[in-house]
């Protein structure tokens, strides 16, 4: 017998048996977990919904806090992007799971049960990751800059307005020199002479920075701060917060120092102060920098402590000279005029402003009566005792007098109420002039912005009012061009003269005694840190009222006494609320509210007189008391309140509008309702569905807003700015489009796909569109040959633009396709890796903007190739490729490698933007210039590269020449995008009209 515990006398049994059972245990602990998984899937799948649930609602919390401070400039942190992105990732990966889970079998169940329980876990981790405990946002990073290039005009008098600008540049260039002071009499020239100087330091890149600052009248430190702290890109509200004077002058002494080698020119002075008490380190050899500025007084200078610079007045020949050329030198073949031409530029006193004025006043006079009557006039407008301001004052008056039109000087007056050196926009300042009745109701409202324009131009023309414009651009597209006019600083001193004690303007809240019985128009614009005083003024004849700034609070008594008020415009303010005493200003004809933290306004009810009432800019939250008593309302703007819900029944009493413009989310509008508003010219707004879309869109045969952007089910935040005639589709199937549609917007998903008309010029392809992998798929097949702007964002599944066979003899897309294209940009499309096919026909192709392609290889894509092809592709003839392009921008684009094949290359003579950022893997910039003698022609003198200095002497160049000569046009700063974190659908320029059949069904 075996002993016990051996078996066949070899082994004992537990080293038998604990292998055994120690397998057993291995194999069971997995068997039993997977057991579980397929035991327990719809458990896992109940939990991983709750905590999917609970992400969600996470989710959604940190979007609507965002939302407000998104809407205020700032950006969201790359964290919290990244967050939002993985959380978006997470959600079509558990969809994915549950629409599969109910077709699994057994053995697919213990797999469905696993897949659960792992995204339980990663989602319980995103949970925990989304704990932002140190906010979400951050300021917008700013795009460095030297300074700003400045809109200015020729020297007038050659000769001595040559001699005083060298002077200054000398001075400049000198070491021993730090602070130069330019002065000499108003409207001499100073100012045009600093643009100049102030474009040249730019272009010729001698200092680190160049600052402009127009410091005008009256003198107000805090005010002087707040502008150069703009100027130097500080955060204005953070520093606002600061009262204290001290505090203000540190926080710009360090931020000026940073900017190393400067100059700062302080335009229009009119008194001295000490520099540190604004926060302007004093310029020093040891710093570098240099202190300009410009004053009418030679006073200022000394106590400064400047290098004087009297600024001459013209010589009698540059007078006479500037006179002709601006009236015309033919008035000089009329023997009988001529001698009173000499007389009336004697009387111009060889000042540059006052001979311009004058000199287009007299360019309808015809014969030498009305020559010597003007001269009268202007002899009599400058008689009696004068100081060389007024001298000056007067001489410009005489303009004003000849204008004759009241209406062109009621305009020309109200241009005063504003800011000096201030640029009014042309749209508010018309709407303004409307409520004023400087311009008379009409029958349509294009008819009285015409009538507005008009005006301006004349003002424009007589040369009492400056014009402008600047472009807008979001995300570095072009979105509009506004214009805008300004006042030269001695001609609204002119203007305020005239009006004399009917205007009160003002950058302060006056007293009580300050607010006359005789003043009609007051502006208080800008006042910071201002307190209103607790009184009510009494002025009987006061009609408008303009107040815009910095206020916190206005006492309920303000308006009590005020009932003559027609126009009552409250912009920029801090306020929550405004007095109830509002509600009985029953004269009023425009009211506009752009608070920013304006929640609620007293009833509007009694207010029947409103023809214009503009509450966009505020928070308000609900639809204002008593709205629907505004019968006579024309102008209605709700654009960025937050009202969520548009009662019914109001829209249709509000029969006489002609504009109304709402948010493209949230606020939606009834079709029905907006069929009964006939006379509406303009809107801009959502529709509340589909069927009232296609209804509204039906009673257009009869006519329509003549610009309109229309949305449909937007659910998100989204701003469209600048483009009219569109229709913004969201998620929805749509039937209906109005005749003069310019463009399509394509939000979310669309159900079907639509087949567009041959002639439309723009489209736009934007985030939710997933089913779009190629531009000719099933889904979109629309002939592209007349296509002027394409735009392709967040189309997650994009793989390219075309579908090609491998086996096609010829690509499979229509002969001419993007021939006309003119404007191309995509962004956030992660899976696209070529753009353009070789066989392409792009020549009319202007722009180029791609952003954030992350796996973007080649711009123009190229067939693969084996090492013989590569060698007969080198030897190929050099192709030139897009000859009318203008602007290439690429940013983002971390796995870029070429541009174009090595036999391609873009010549430099229609290109005027190179922008190059974060694209680490680019080697080769195709770049081309013509030969001439052998040698490299120049490259456009408009022609700017913006690209980082690392970047660029790593590039390969087919010609080390081209490196040498492009060089100078780079610009090395740093180049950040700076990126709005809310969703943005706006078409790049004001797009041509396309052709839509409407109503016709969209099959």
């Amino acid at each position: 017998m075996l002993p016990r515990g051996e078996i066949n006398g070899d082994l004992p049994v537990e080293m038998v048996i604990k292998p055994i059972l120690e397998l057993g245990k291995v194999i069971w602990a997995p068997t039993r977990k997977y057991h579980n998984y397929h035991r327990r899937a719809n458990k896992h799948m109940e939990i991983l919904e709750e905590k999917w649930e609970v992400l969600v609602c996470r989710k959604e919390d940190i979007e609507s806090q965002m939302k407000p401070q998104l809407e205020r400039g700032k950006i969201s942190k790359e964290e919290v992007k990244n967050w939002l992105q993985r959380v978006e990732k997470m959600k079509s990966e558990i969809e994915n799971i549950k629409q599969e889970a109910d077709k699994w079998m057994c053995f697919s169940r213990m797999k469905l049960g696993k897949l659960a329980c792992e995204k339980r876990q990663k989602v319980e981790e995103l949970r925990q990751e989304g704990d932002f405990s140190d906010g979400l946002v951050v300021d917008p990073p700013v795009t460095v800059s030297r300074g700003e290039t400045l809109l200015t005009t020729t020297l007038v008098g050659e000769t001595t307005a040559k001699r005083t600008k060298e002077k200054v540049w000398k001075h400049l260039l000198d070491e021993d020199c730090r602070k130069i002071g330019v002065y000499g009499m108003g409207g001499i020239g100073k100012t045009t002479i600093m643009k100049q100087i102030n474009n040249d330091l730019l272009e010729e890149k001698k200092f680190d920075n160049v600052i402009w600052v127009t410091v005008s009248k009256p003198f107000n430190v805090i005010k002087l701060q707040q502008d150069i702290a703009c100027k130097l890109n500080l955060d204005l509200s953070e520093f606002s917060r600061f009262t204290d004077e001290t505090t203000r002058a540190g926080k710009l002494k360090n931020a000026l120092e940073d900017k190393k080698r400067y100059v700062l020119i302080l335009d229009d002075m009119w008194e001295a102060f000490h520099l540190a008490d604004i926060g302007i380190p004093e310029p020093t050899p040891s710093n570098g920098c240099k202190l300009v500025l410009t004053t009418q007084s030679v006073v200022v200078c000394r106590r400064m402590d400047c290098k004087e610079i009297k600024m001459e007045l013209l010589s009698e020949d540059e007078s006479r000279n500037l006179f002709l050329d601006t009236v015309g030198h033919d008035v000089l073949n009329d023997q009988d005029i001529k001698p009173i031409v000499e007389e009336v530029v004697k009387e111009c006193a060889c000042l540059p402003l006052a001979i311009i004025t004058i000199a287009v006043s007299l360019k309808d006079a015809v014969d030498a009566s009305e020559w010597r009557n003007a001269l009268s006039e202007l002899r009599a407008s400058i008689k009696g005792p004068t100081s060389v301001d007024t001298s000056v004052l007067k001489r410009l008056q005489f303009s004003y007098e000849r204008l004759k039109d009241k209406k062109l000087q009621d305009c020309f007056l109200c241009c005063a109420l504003y800011p000096e050196d201030y640029e009014i926009y042309r749209d508010e300042l018309i709407e303004h002039l409307i409520g004023e009745k400087v311009i008379e109701s009409m029958k349509s409202r294009q008819e009285e912005l015409d009538q507005g324009h008009t005006l301006l131009n004349k003002l424009e023309n007589a040369c009492l009012l400056e014009g402008g414009s600047k472009d807008f651009e979001i995300r570095g597209i072009f979105i509009e061009k506004r214009r805008f006019v300004k006042m030269h600083d001695l001609i609204r001193d002119m203007a305020l003269q005239i009006a004399g004690a009917k205007f009160l303007v003002s950058e302060y809240v006056p007293n009580e005694e300050e607010w006359g019985n005789n003043v009609e128009k007051v502006s208080l614009m800008f006042n910071y840190n201002s307190k209103f005083p607790n009184v009510s003024p009494k002025c009987p004849k006061l009609s408008t009222l303009l107040l815009r700034g910095y206020v916190n609070i206005i006492p309920d008594s303000f308006f009590v006494h005020l009932h003559g008020l027609r126009v009552l415009h409250v912009d920029r303010h801090w306020f929550e609320s405004l007095p109830n005493s509002v509600s009985d200003l029953k004269h009023l004809t425009s009211l506009r509210l752009n608070s920013y933290r304006l929640k609620c306004v007293p009833s509007l009810a009694k207010l029947t007189a409103l023809r214009s009432l503009d509450l966009s800019g505020g928070s308000l939250e609900e639809i204002p008391h008593g709205l629907e008593m505004l019968v006579n309302l024309r102008y209605l703007n709700l654009r960025t309140s937050k009202i969520q819900k548009m009662p019914p029944g109001i829209l249709p009493k509000l029969c006489q509008l002609q504009l109304l413009k709402l948010r493209f989310w949230g606020l939606d509008v009834n079709g029905e309702e907006m069929v009964r508003l006939k006379k509406l010219e303009c809107f801009e707004g959502a529709f509340d569905g589909v069927k009232g879309f296609n209804t509204y869109v039906e009673s257009l045969e009869e006519g329509g807003p003549s610009h309109y952007i229309y949305a449909v089910n937007q659910k998100k935040p989204a701003i469209q700015l600048g483009v009219g005639e569109s229709v913004i589709l969201s998620d929805c199937n749509i039937c209906l489009l109005p005749k003069d549609v310019r463009a399509l917007i394509f939000c979310e998903r669309q159900r079907h796909g639509l087949s567009l008309h041959r002639r439309k010029k723009t489209v736009w392809f934007k985030k939710g569109c997933e089913e779009i992998e190629y531009l000719n798929s099933y889904f979109y097949t629309f002939s592209l040959q007349s296509l002027d702007i394409l735009h392709l964002s967040e189309l997650n599944n994009l793989k390219g633009l075309f579908r090609e066979e491998k086996v096609a003899p010829a690509p499979v897309v229509p002969l001419g396709t993007f021939s006309r294209l003119k404007q191309f940009s995509i962004e956030f499309c992660p899976n696209i890796k070529k753009l353009f096919p070789p066989w392409l026909m792009l020549d009319n192709l202007e722009e180029i903007e791609v952003y954030d392609c992350n796996q973007l290889e080649e711009i123009i894509g190229g067939a693969e190739a084996s090492d013989d092809e590569v060698e007969e592709e080198e030897a190929k003839e050099i192709v030139e490729i897009f000859p009318q392009l203008r602007k290439l921008r690429l940013w983002g684009l971390p796995e870029l490698k070429t541009i174009c094949s090595n036999s391609n290359v873009i010549l430099c003579d229609s290109l005027n933007s190179i922008e190059i950022e974060e694209c680490p893997k680019l080697k080769r910039l195709p770049l081309s210039l013509h030969l001439i003698d052998g040698e490299l022609s120049s490259p456009p003198s408009s022609l700017q590269i913006k690209i980082e200095k690392k970047r660029w002497e790593l590039l390969e160049w087919d010609n080390h020449d081209m490196k040498m000569v492009l060089e100078p046009l780079c610009q090395f700063d740093k180049w950040i995008k700076v990126m709005a974190e809310i969703e943005i659908i706006a078409p790049r320029a004001i797009l041509a009209e396309i052709e839509i059949i409407a109503p016709r069904a969209i099959l």
